[in-house]
């Protein structure tokens, strides 16, 4: 067989994969041109639009029931620091605070937004935070939360690990194909006995 394609010789890699190894890659390939491409869509969308999005994901991830009892954007002026709410549990036991940041990834989130956000978080009475951003988070951000005392947590999500929980629980993309992959099955047509 030739081992050519009609742009070339080809790779190296795909003459030693298997065809499961071949697709692994590809998804792989895929999902990261995919989450690329959402993050640059992000930072186009308005502010209160991003802000659905966040608490329609962590609706979509399981906190809260269904989203009209779950959760709201609640950013707009004076909001307190605060960009959403949605409750821990389908009862509302419990209230998650949530604040999201469409920066760009060169914008990174230093420690006073974390700090501003504690804060905010404080305020309302709240423990329980998460902070998304299409951006990142610095050191010193990340070692604020990490220094948090009492019973108050902060989640940090930052664009990487938004685009992956966005695309492994279908908000703001949708699946166009799938591929079956199936593989033998006669054990009710084969003989006990070897032949």
């Amino acid at each position: 067989m030739d081992a050519t394609t009609a742009s070339g010789p080809a790779p190296a890699e795909t003459l030693t994969e298997t065809p499961d190894e071949r697709l692994d890659r590809a998804e792989r390939e895929m999902k990261a041109a995919l989450a690329a491409e959402l993050l640059d869509r992000l930072y186009r969308i308005g502010s209160d639009k991003f802000e659905r999005l966040i608490v329609d994901l962590l609706v979509k991830m399981g906190y809260g029931g269904s989203r009209e009892e779950a959760g709201s954007a609640l950013g707009r002026s004076g909001d307190g620091g605060v960009d959403g709410l949605i409750r821990e549990d389908a009862l509302g036991l419990d209230a998650i605070y949530i604040q999201a940041k469409r920066y760009a990834e060169d914008s990174p989130i230093g420690p006073a937004m974390i700090q501003a956000f504690a804060g905010a978080l404080l305020q309302k009475g709240a423990t329980k935070g998460v902070f998304v951003t299409t951006s990142r988070f610095t050191a010193a951000a990340k070692a604020v939360v990490e220094g948090l005392r009492g019973n108050q947590r902060i989640i940090l999500i930052d664009g990487d690990e938004l685009a992956r929980l966005l695309i492994n629980h279908e908000v703001g993309v949708r699946t166009e194909r799938t591929i079956r992959k199936q593989r033998i099955d006669l054990e009710p047509y084969e003989d006990d006995e070897p032949v």
